[in-house]
């Protein structure tokens, strides 16, 4: 039986692969517990700095597996859309809450829960053939896995608004242009040796710090300027504590190059 999410580490980075390029990687009930359980584990693995997020194939995601989930609407589940709580909505929080760097390579098509899962890492790289496409409303539904709260924040909301009750593709240059990605690459086969890349240079970074800054702007985006300078002394507390800050501190002053060990 194939895998539906591969894992692949290599030194520090750990790569997640949606892997049912058949169906566009599309989530089905099996890969979303692969995905959900393997993030949990990730929060807690010392070894792993930082995490790359593709899909198999020529596509990232599609989103929700549909011919699935008309099985599920056909059947007699009383909430057909129990998968929200029961694999999306940890899923949205674990990679938002990951502590440590995401990038996800995005090629060719993230259209709704994809869209959205791709819009939760820190790091999003795509090329020509990138499209998002905010699929909700095309069948019906509201935004979920996060869209609701990662879009606007990316985008605006008057342009949340258009992209997610319009439902009309983006393509990878508007995707740049508005935010969606960071980084736009030449040729498609490059995308994510890119986001490897980069990847690679973020696991060798100062760990503790980078999560640090996630939680800190977590907090900054819904709070006051109070709960963020409290998330700062809380952040500057536990970072400065760390052994990274104490090696990269003396480097500086001997005018070294620091080398961050994650700890």
């Amino acid at each position: 039986m194939t895998e539906p999410l591969l894992v692949d580490r290599t030194d520090a980075v750990v790569t997640l692969t949606l892997n049912r390029p058949t169906a566009m990687n599309s989530l089905d009930v099996a890969l979303k517990e692969a995905l959900r359980d393997t993030l949990a584990e990730l929060e807690t693995d010392r070894s792993c700095r930082a995490v790359v997020l593709t899909g198999a194939g020529g596509s990232f995601s599609a989103g929700q597996d549909l011919r699935e989930h008309v099985q599920t609407l056909d059947s007699a589940d009383a909430d057909p859309l129990g998968t929200v709580r029961a694999h999306y909505n940890p899923i949205a929080a674990r990679l938002a809450n990951l502590p440590k760097p995401v990038v996800a390579a995005v090629r060719g098509m993230a259209a709704g829960a994809g869209a959205s899962l791709a819009l939760l890492a820190d790091f999003r790289i795509g090329g020509p053939k990138t499209r998002f496409l905010m699929a909700f409303a095309g069948v019906g539904l509201a935004a979920d896995t996060g869209a609701s709260w990662t879009l606007p924040r990316l985008v605006g909301h008057a342009k949340a608004v258009e992209l997610l009750m319009l439902a009309e593709p983006v393509s990878a240059d508007d995707a740049c242009r508005l935010g969606l990605l960071n980084r736009l690459v030449d040729d498609d086969e490059q995308v994510l040796p890119a986001a490897q890349e980069l990847a690679a240079r973020l696991a060798a970074g100062p760990t503790v710090a980078y999560g640090a800054i996630k939680r800190q702007l977590s907090i900054a985006d819904a709070g006051t300027l109070a709960d963020a300078l409290a998330a700062e002394a809380q952040a500057q507390a536990i970072c400065g504590a760390t052994a990274d800050h104490h090696a990269a501190t003396k480097a500086f002053v001997n005018k070294q190059k620091p080398v961050f060990e994650g700890r």
